[in-house]
Order: structure tokens, then sequence, then C-alpha cells
């Protein structure tokens, strides 16, 4: 019997198990395609991007390890990205920093950069039949070096950082407009104060200033949609950071965009997924920014842990999936790039179809009923299920590696092309 012919027969085992629980693998299968990923482009080169250098990375952001075959080139990031889609079932979307503009080596500063300087990447996606979400790259630049962007109390430098915002959300419009499809355009700053400030207040007053400047133009939905993400703390901003989760959420609900919530900028004890039906009833969507924390904000890559179930599980239960962008962030420089990629966004995606696979209206009959060690028993069983069976098979029919048949096709990869850079 052939290894195909296995995973088909494992699959119609594995949908009986799941039909005797009233779940039907079939349509499990088919809501998958509405995850769609949007793949960040940064753990290909450890954040670097590709204009001339305007400073080091800020704000907490830091990438470790050195391994070989780092890309270097706007060529290579693109071939690693069309590696890693090769090799992941469904549809997804690329996340685009500024910094990864076509610059064509030449020197562009950022409250100067136009649609120009992205066309090829808008091209490129059209090629691979995607959408792309797009970010203000505002760190890793001279005028972030004293720790305040859009908050900063030199004038000169708000103004500069507030042009780039405004340059960066008309072309996240264009981008929608050209590939049919929505862009979201991220904020994040990394402003903050090593030690205890005094005027939070003043900070705090600058960031709704400029974001108010920045955002006046109002772009058709349909083309883009604006998100504001905050962050509990990094590397140098210890004391207090400007964009709390209790701004930006202010913000987002006041001026009706998308809260980001990334699962790495919150306390440790603090869980996404228990977030998420909080802010929906009031936001219209949300965006995700899926990592794994250790500790803090170190953005490893994603595991199927049980906070990556949640945010999957909350997001399938109430059908939220038409009002939650999602993306990932993490970036792994200690090993194989394009096999960091790869396992994160697989993970990400297996929580995704666990999250489909579950009886939901059950369990919800049985917690209204009072009935709670039964809900816990069918949580707990739920959880042994021929998952497995379901996800290869799901790999099968997308035609891409199934089990762990993809880490020889990041090997192969990594002899014939990584190791030659």
């Amino acid at each position: 019997m052939s290894n195909t012919e296995n995973i088909k027969k494992a699959y119609e085992l594995a949908k009986e198990r799941y039909a005797a629980l009233g779940v039907d693998a079939d349509a499990a299968i088919e809501k998958m395609k509405g995850v769609n990923i949007s793949l960040h482009c940064w753990q290909t080169d450890d954040v670097g991007g590709c204009e001339v250098k305007h400073g080091e990375l800020s704000g907490g952001i830091q990438a470790t390890g050195n391994y070989p075959g780092k890309a270097t080139t706007i060529e290579e990031i693109r071939a690693d990205l069309e590696k890693v889609l090769a090799l992941l079932p469904g549809k997804q979307r690329l996340n685009l920093h500024a910094i990864y503009g076509d610059f064509q080596g030449g020197v562009v500063d950022r409250d100067a950069i136009e649609v120009k300087h992205f066309q090829s990447w808008i091209d490129w996606c059209k090629k691979q039949g995607i959408g792309m979400d797009f970010n203000a790259t505002c760190f890793s630049h001279e005028r972030a070096a004293d720790g305040f962007t859009l908050s900063s109390k030199n004038e000169e430098n708000r103004k500069f950082w507030v042009e780039h915002v405004k340059r960066c959300r008309a072309i996240s419009a264009e981008v929608g407009k050209q590939l049919g499809t929505p862009c979201v355009h991220n904020t994040w700053i990394p402003d903050g104060s090593k030690d205890t400030p005094v005027d939070r207040n003043g900070y705090r007053a600058n960031l709704k200033k400029s974001l108010d400047e920045a955002m006046a133009v109002k772009y058709p939905k349909e083309h883009m949609k604006d998100a504001v993400e905050s962050k509990l703390f990094g590397i140098g901003v210890e004391s207090m950071t400007v964009g709390s989760h209790d701004f930006y959420l202010g913000y987002a609900i006041a001026n009706n965009i998308l809260i980001c919530l990334d699962n790495g900028h919150f306390h440790p004890t603090e869980q996404v997924g228990d977030k998420i039906s909080s802010v929906l009833q009031f936001v219209d969507e949300v965006l995700l920014h899926v990592t794994r924390p250790i500790r803090w904000d170190s953005d490893h890559v994603v595991t199927l842990n049980e906070d990556v179930q949640l945010i999957a599980s909350e997001i399938m239960r109430n059908n939220f999936l038409n009002r939650v962008n999602i993306g990932l962030d993490f970036f792994d420089a200690s090993i194989n790039r394009i096999g960091a990629y790869v396992t994160g966004t697989r993970a990400a995606q297996k929580a995704f179809l666990i999250a489909a696979l579950e009886p939901t209206n059950d369990l919800v009959k049985l917690e209204e009923a009072g009935k709670n060690f039964e809900r816990l028993a069918m949580l707990e069983e739920l959880k042994t299920m021929p998952f497995s069976a379901v996800w290869d098979y799901y790999c099968l029919q997308e035609n891409v590696p199934v089990g762990a048949d993809y880490i020889a096709e990041i090997q192969k990869y990594e002899n014939e092309v990584l190791v030659n850079r």
C-alpha cells in the first residue's frame, strides 16, 4: 500500500471517530480556507531590511544567532518566501515592513518612501496570488536613537515619524487597491523610558496627537485597514512604554480601527485568547501577531502550545475568522530560518484545524446545563483524538509535504541554496 493510500485510509478512520462526536472532518478542512496567515518577511533576514542602514535595532527587537544562509538581498528574501509558501497548505499573505522597499541601492529616507519603492513587491504578490500587509518601521533609525518617535518631544523628529506613517498608510491603500484585498497597516513604536519618567502624560498626549495627524486621511476599508499595536516593555524601555495596551485599546475604540494583539506583548500570565472576545465587543476587527514568548517578548518560533490553541479556539468557536486578521511575529537566527518559518506557521495552522474539529455546540450545551464534569471530560478526550490523520490528509489535498517530509525539503534547500550565500 502506498503512503498516499495509508494517509487516505487513516483519514477515513479518523473521520469516523470525529463523526461519532458530531464533527464533520471534511467541513473542518473546508473551514481552513478562511485561515490566511500573514507571513512576516523579517524572519528571512533577522529584521535587516533592504534600505541603506539608518541605525541599529532598537526597542527590544533582537534576533539572536548567526545561522548560515541569511537572506541579504531582496531577491533572496523573495526566493525564501516562495520556498516557505510552497511548503504550507492553504493560501497565505505577505507582511512587509517599510524597510524592505525596493530601493535599488539608493538612499531613501523614511519620510520620502513612495508606492514606487514597493511596486515590485505588489507585482510579486500578484504573481503569487496572495494579499499583502504593511508596517511603518519606527525603529533602527538615528531619529529613534533617544527612544522616542511619534511621542517625541523633539518636534522635528516627531513630524518626521508622522510623515513616515502617513506615507506608509498611503502605500498600504495602494497595495490593497492593486491586489484587490484590504492591506492591514500596523503601527508599532518602541517609545518608552528605561528609568522612571515624570511626564508620562506628555509623551502619551504627543502620541495621540501624532496618530491623529498621521491618520487624518481616511482610505476605503476595502483598500486598507489601520491597526495599532501595544507592548508591555522592551529592552531599554523597562519602566514605561508610551503605547501601552490601555492607550491603544482606547484609541482603537475611539477611532474604530484595529487593535493588534501580539501574544508576546503582555504579562506572561495574560492570555491573548482571553482578550479576543472582549475587544471584539467594542471594535470591528483585530489583528493578531502570533508568537511564542519565553519570559518576555522574545519572539520564539510558534509551537502548538496551549496559548496558541486558545487563540485559535476562541476564533473558531465564535466564527470570528472574518473579524480577525492573523499574522505571525517571530524571528530566530539560531536555526535554519526557513525551517523556523515553516515549523512556526504549520504550528499555527494546526491549532486552527484542531479548533475546527471541536464539537463546540455540544460543549456549549453541556456548559449551559451546568454539566461541567462532562465538559471537562470531553475537552480532555479531544486532546487524544486522531487529529494528525486529518492534518496529513489536509496537506495531501493541498499538495504540500505531509508530516515530517518538509524537513528533508528544507534540508535540500539549505544544501542547494542557503550554503552558497
